[in-house]
């Protein structure tokens, strides 16, 4: 059976840190399709993602 390809195969196998997204901040802004998007950690360590 071959191995999957395409985006979808490469979105699964690819992992990010949230550390590496953050940079040391609160928040980020995101653009996705031209829309900002704001990605926020708590002070619990929980992620929140906002148009």
């Amino acid at each position: 059976m071959a191995a999957p390809t395409g985006p979808a195969a490469t979105a699964s196998s690819h992992h990010l840190d949230s550390a590496l997204l953050l940079n040391g901040q609160k928040a980020v802004t995101i653009v996705h399709n031209g829309t900002p998007y704001r990605l926020q950690a708590t002070r619990l360590g929980k992620l929140i993602l906002t148009k």
